[in-house]
């Protein structure tokens, strides 16, 4: 294999690829990267066995072959090396040209690189990068990093006649986002749970102006555009009935300001407890009272202008939730509705017609007299 290739391509490549590598394995091939030089183009590839990633860069071939090389230190060598690199192979070495540098890097043969999972795209269906990118960025944040309930680490991706929709929960706080789909796009009806991990590979390699061809086998989902392809391991079993927990019957309602809001909350949470990060929200009439007692720091109180309809109410909340909920609402003012003190409240971004149907939910906390 020999070949020759500008740096910023050559970058470009391994960047793509290197989220794929876990940083430890007891199987040394997954700390390499794959290089397969074709016609015109090199394609690398990475895999922690969970989630695979191909990426196909321009280069000049001048001879066609594949090697395996550890992925760390090609990406080390690459940033430094001065401009356009020749690549080629010595047995199972790897040589490295770039300048007056030289460099030599022990790899591995093709043949003990795991293989990619097999989907057949022949009924694929397609999204735009755009469309991939506002669903994960506003609901994968909310999935669940806990071991206890596998399911819940998963994002829930949910396929329908004319809509798609993901959901996320830990048990404490969730976030549901629905967009449209254009009648042409031929989405087949399915519910995908897929690990947030994989999702912001895809986040991070389909641009927004991309368009995505996605499949599934029975274990597995695929993206891939001309240049991109990622391959995850789909979770197995089925997803809690997150609708049951969405309240239909709140009947008390709050707007603001989100960028207000997001102030006074932060800074409550500065005094809040560092175990339950709670802070007590009272409501009634055109105030929003904030208070925190913290044993060890002290206390902090604050009022915000807000409007609100509905009989007082005294709440509290996990300060760090709300904050995270607050930051991907992607309006300036936010609706919360709430029903009484042990009852979960929702958080609504409030726009115009183009505004996504997005709403997150969380659950309070016991408040102490």
């Amino acid at each position: 294999m020999r070949f020759t290739i500008t740096r910023e391509n050559f970058l470009q490549g391994l960047g793509a690829v290197a989220g794929s590598i876990p940083t430890r394995t007891t199987l040394p091939v997954l700390s390499n990267i794959l290089i397969e030089a074709e016609d015109g183009a090199v394609r690398m590839s990475g895999t922690d066995l969970d989630t695979s990633v191909s990426v196909r860069v321009p280069a000049e071939v001048a001879e066609p072959g594949a090697i395996t090389a550890p992925a760390k230190k090609l990406q080390e060598i690459a940033r430094e090396l001065p401009g356009a690199t020749e690549l080629s192979t010595q047995g199972d070495s790897i040589l490295i040209s770039s300048g007056r540098s030289r460099f030599k890097l022990n790899g591995l043969p093709r043949d003990e690189f795991p293989a990619f999972p097999r989907v057949d795209f022949t009924e694929s269906w397609r999204v735009t990068g755009a469309e991939l990118q506002r669903l994960i960025t506003h609901v994968s944040f909310a999935a669940s990093t806990e071991e206890t309930r596998p399911i819940l680490n998963g994002v829930l991706w949910q396929l329908r006649d004319g809509e798609m929709r993901m959901v996320a929960t830990n048990g404490h706080r969730l976030a549901k986002m629905t967009l449209p789909v254009e009648a042409a796009a031929q989405v087949p009806a399915a519910d995908l749970i897929v690990h947030p991990k994989a999702l912001q590979q895809v986040q991070r390699l389909f641009g927004g102006d991309a368009q995505v061809e996605v499949a599934r086998s029975e274990n597995h989902i695929g993206f891939r555009s001309d240049t991109v392809q990622v391959y995850t391991r789909l979770i197995e079993g089925p997803y809690p009935n997150y609708e049951q927990v969405i309240p239909k019957d709140n009947d008390k309602n709050m707007v603001a300001d989100k960028g207000a809001l997001q102030g006074a909350v932060r800074r409550m949470a500065i005094v809040a407890s560092d175990q339950t990060h709670r802070i007590r929200m009272s409501l009634g009439g055109a105030m929003l009272r904030f208070s925190v007692e913290s044993p060890d720091l002290g206390a902090a109180n604050e009022e915000l202008p807000v409007e609100y309809d509905g009989e007082p109410l005294e709440i509290g909340f996990n300060a760090q939730y709300l904050l995270e909920l607050l930051r991907y609402m992607p309006t300036d003012e936010v609706k919360m509705t709430f029903k009484a003190p042990e009852r979960a409240a929702t958080i609504q971004p409030l726009g115009n017609e183009d505004t996504p149907e997005y709403l997150c939910l969380v659950m309070p906390l016991r408040l102490l007299s």
